[in-house]
């Protein structure tokens, strides 16, 4: 709902864009085209504004089945869109493949490695990284799983891990290659170990003659006592059960204190030896808050208020995993693209009432649950009252994922692999490129 106000609720004279429109039209800025972004961006397709979209890639990637990718189950192309593309019919947007460096907040400027960009209002949505807390050395042996350079480099290993131990001779380097090791129990580790059993025990058993893929050891690491924290305690547990049921060991209350190309060492003292460690336990926040010298939580991401807005910036918005938010009843709000969806479209939506000299009500999430897959034909689904797992919940995830690409294309394309792959246990992207040795 919008409110016509003639002064701001701290008393002070509300800002009147109203005036500045009539000499010449505001500037906003978008800093990230993941999800977040991207909803703000077409938020103002009918707006009297100049939007300018910064991203360092030139496309949109749809994360949620990027380990899809990292797993040989799609290609790169299917889950990624051009950004140019998806923007080229918004005649107010103007698209650059820039890094941002940082921000003028006196001056109104955005900085980047080759240029000065003025703005009226600041969108903020450089997303997160990965985070080895403290231990960034490990990045090089654990790969984490965030860009499409990540997915390719980790199917890289993985499928080089197989080919290692085929070319093996002796034994120890041989079940040394044939395990997997992947670090963090959320979505991500859950998914990643889950398709990596799958596709040693299911789709590429039949392909080698000296090794048996099917013996491959695929372990998830842990540090709390549950996968899926996120989740209920029933559909957490029913997803450990999946995983097992797919051969995965699952470690819990198992930290990792070594990582290096001969395994992983944990707490405890027990030791993995694995050609393949791959990273899913942690994030990091981008640089934004250092950029807006604002306080920030654990994990870097900006405190913001109800209106997502920085202390004492409220022309700056900052949405997705960059920003921290609390919902109405005190709860930190997920780093999902749902949410950050509802960031970006309310943050359009702010712009547009502050050009009128109106007021918005503040961000309100509304959750529509939570999804994890664990192989093929088994899911957890959490929608509060009701609660799926199974082949029922891996059905809801499918559409819901589906649902969520960018483009009809897209959509047709994954449906064609996902089908042929339930039916014929193929995965058709099993293409090693890039591969680092080690």
């Amino acid at each position: 709902m919008r409110i016509r106000v003639e002064e701001a609720d701290s008393g002070s004279p509300a800002i009147n864009r109203n005036a500045l429109k009539a000499t010449r039209r505001q500037k906003v800025v978008i800093l990230g085209a993941g999800f977040g972004g991207l909803a703000a961006a077409m938020g103002l397709r009918h707006a009297n504004v100049d939007v300018t979209v910064i991203d360092r890639r030139n496309y949109h990637l749809f994360q949620p089945l990027l380990y899809q990718v990292a797993t040989a189950g799609l290609s790169p192309a299917q889950i990624a869109v051009p950004i140019r593309r998806i923007l080229s019919r918004q005649g107010n947007v103007t698209v650059l493949m820039e890094r941002a460096e940082g921000i003028d907040k006196e001056a109104r400027i955005v900085q980047t490695a080759n240029r000065r960009i003025p703005y009226d209002y600041l969108i903020i949505a450089t997303g997160a990284r990965h985070a080895y807390f403290g231990n960034d050395e490990w990045a090089e042996t654990a790969p984490g799983l965030k860009t499409i350079a990540d997915a390719t480099e980790i199917r890289a290993r993985i499928l080089s891990a197989f080919e290692r131990a085929e070319a093996a001779e002796d034994q120890a380097d041989r079940e040394r290659f044939l395990t997997f090791v992947v670090v963090g129990g959320g979505p991500t580790g859950v998914e990643l170990a889950g398709a990596i059993a799958e596709l040693a025990k299911k789709v590429i058993v039949r392909d080698f003659r000296r090794i048996d893929s099917s013996s491959a050891r695929v372990v998830l690491v842990e540090a709390g006592g549950v996968v899926l924290p996120a989740m209920p305690p029933k559909l957490s547990e029913k997803a450990r059960r999946h995983l097992e049921m797919l051969g995965v060991e699952v470690l819990l209350k198992a930290a990792v204190t070594r990582c290096d190309v001969q395994g992983v060492t944990l707490a405890d003292g027990r030791e993995i030896q694995s050609s393949c460690v791959l990273w899913a336990a942690g994030v990091m926040a981008s640089k934004a808050a250092k950029w807006l010298g604002v306080p920030a939580d654990r994990v870097g991401r900006v405190h913001v208020d109800r209106n997502l807005n920085p202390p004492g910036n409220n022309d700056i918005f900052v949405i997705g995993d960059t920003a921290a938010v609390t919902d109405e009843n005190g709860g930190a709000v997920p780093g999902v693209a749902p949410a950050a969806k509802q960031m970006g479209e309310h943050t359009a939506r702010a712009i547009l009432a502050n050009l009128d000299g109106l007021a918005i009500e503040p961000f309100r999430y509304r959750d529509f649950g939570r999804l994890a897959t664990i192989g093929r034909k088994a899911a957890v689904a959490d929608f509060g009252r009701i609660r799926l797992s199974g082949f029922g919940a891996w059905l809801v995830w499918n559409v819901a994922h589906l649902w969520f690409l960018v483009g009809f294309r897209n959509r047709a394309a994954v449906f064609m692999d996902w089908a042929l792959a339930y039916v014929r246990y193929d995965r058709s992207a099993r293409l090693i490129t890039d591969r680092h040795e080690r």
